[in-house]
């Protein structure tokens, strides 16, 4: 997705904290992602009167740092996988700025034990840092070759509580929900009926909404 240019709106994780496969624990580029998160909690400082709260919560600090964020951008781009804005990946898309995946995160307040739809799966990366945090994620990506990559990729680094499927996600995935939150990282020009509808009781969704070219407003 395009950056937003507008808005309305600690220690090391462990295996005990997020089960699944040793790859994601890495410790690789360790360093490099605690500069990011020092640069994306500073953001979120500098935005607090538009976000409504000036922090971070622990689970999706912890969630952001744990993430390998290299593995899910093109090899020629991996110097700049920590680097606190999109990266292209292929086909007109990009994977999110790293402070756009964290405020997105936690404006749906997710917690343990939600099941989330994303629409847009992109790299993966938004469903992975989401994974860490939430009982299941069901992404959907409508550029077949992504959706793919993603999937493979994210199978190959273990997240096992994801599901990604191509296809147009404007009607949702009803077979699946209703969801706790959804989660839509590419902007339209409206908020589609069937996702609102697809969604819990007191759900969440956090939507960029307007032009791909002009100014759009994370709803």
């Amino acid at each position: 997705m395009n950056t937003v240019t507008q808005l309305i709106l600690l220690a090391t994780a462990t295996l005990l904290l997020f089960p699944g496969s040793p790859a994601l624990a890495t410790e690789e580029r360790m360093v490099e992602r605690d500069a990011l998160l020092a640069e994306i909690k500073s953001g979120v400082y500098l935005t607090s009167e538009e976000l409504g709260r000036n922090q971070l919560a622990p689970n999706v600090i912890q969630a952001l740092r744990i993430v390998p964020r290299h593995e899910f951008v093109p090899k020629k781009y991996r110097k700049a996988a920590y680097y606190d804005r999109p990266i292209p990946i292929g086909h007109g898309q990009t994977i999110s700025q790293p402070y756009i995946v964290a405020i997105m995160t936690e404006l749906i307040e997710p917690k343990a034990g939600d099941k989330i739809f994303e629409l847009g799966a992109g790299s993966g990366y938004q469903a992975a840092v989401l994974s860490r945090i939430v009982d299941k994620v069901y992404s959907m990506e409508i550029i077949k070759p992504l959706g793919e990559q993603a999937r493979e990729r994210l199978k190959r680094l273990g997240y096992d509580n994801i599901e990604v499927t191509v296809g147009d996600g404007y009607h949702g995935r009803p077979e699946t929900g209703p969801y706790d939150a959804i989660v839509v990282t590419a902007a339209g020009d409206h908020i589609p009926p069937p996702l609102i509808r697809q969604l819990k009781p007191g759900g969440r969704m956090i939507i960029p909404v307007g032009s791909g070219f002009f100014t759009q407003q994370l709803m």
